[in-house]
């Protein structure tokens, strides 16, 4: 089968994109050929594929569904929301001075698409905050945190990013013991100064470092809030050279109303024998 594709990136996190609004490539990509198509040797190369569906009536205009490189099924992907609001909204048609609402497995995401071509998503309300999970953690060399922004996440606030081992400490944190039985992804940040972070991130599932990861950044951006009361939007830095902004209403540690805001590019399209 003949499958054609669009690459997309939303600062330096890329996916494969595909329409699958007729559901007639549900029993192709199964977990083996996702993660052949992400392959950046063999494949296409990508951090996770990302498919197009019917809604299926729970207040979005169509589904997104992510999938990590691994071809495991993800609830949800900050950077991976942009790019499908884009992506959807080319397939139909849709006026972008109106925003997009779709249906994730985080709940309803809305595109909202900026004039300078930045694209907004507003995110579902974190949840399961717990600071300090790990007190001055020998290995990290710091205090980590947590907090689920539609996916869990761990963030450490370190005095500097540069040659730090991402892979081992990343995978140090994935598979602690302190977030079995499911795992979670790792974060590595550092204040600029009041209101701007770099960070860098660890992804489950690409079981490496990304270039971007959205709910990373968003966890990392929102954990700066309360540690630091920084007011919204915090700018984020990312290590594929972009600065994102994350924005917030929030009543103490509880957060609403939650928006990413950043790039999402079509690179190409193509077509790949599957």
């Amino acid at each position: 089968m003949l499958l054609h594709f669009y690459k997309m990136t939303g600062a330096g996190n890329d996916f494969v994109m595909v329409d699958n609004r007729d559901l007639s490539l549900s029993s192709v990509l199964d977990r083996e050929t996702i993660e052949a198509l992400c392959d950046r040797r063999f494949g296409i190369g990508a951090d996770g594929l990302i498919a197009v569906e019917p809604s299926q009536g729970k207040g979005g205009i169509v589904r997104m569904r992510y999938y990590n490189a691994d071809g495991g099924e993800a609830e949800m992907c900050g950077n991976g929301a942009r790019c499908f609001g884009n992506f959807a909204a080319a397939l139909l048609h849709h006026d972008k001075t109106a925003p997009l609402p779709f249906e994730t497995m985080a709940g309803v995401v809305t595109a909202t698409f900026e004039k300078d071509g930045n694209v907004t998503v507003n995110l579902t309300n974190p949840h399961s905050m717990q600071l300090f999970v790990l007190n001055a953690d020998p290995t990290v060399g710091a205090d980590v945190h947590f907090l689920n922004t539609g996916v869990p996440h761990a963030v450490a606030f370190l005095d500097k990013l540069e040659g730090l081992d991402i892979s081992r400490l990343g995978a140090y944190l994935r598979y602690h013991e302190a977030f079995s039985p499911k795992g979670t992804n790792a974060n590595f940040a550092r204040i600029l100064s009041p209101g701007h972070i770099a960070i860098r991130t660890y992804e489950r599932g690409v079981e490496d470092e990304t270039l971007a990861c959205g709910t990373g950044m968003t966890a990392c951006a929102l954990l700066h809030a309360v540690l630091t009361d920084a007011p919204s939007p915090i700018q984020v830095d990312v290590a594929g050279g972009d600065t994102l902004k994350v924005g917030f209403q929030r009543t103490g540690d509880r957060f609403t109303d939650v928006t990413l805001t950043g790039p999402a590019d079509l690179v190409f399209t193509g077509d790949i024998q599957i």
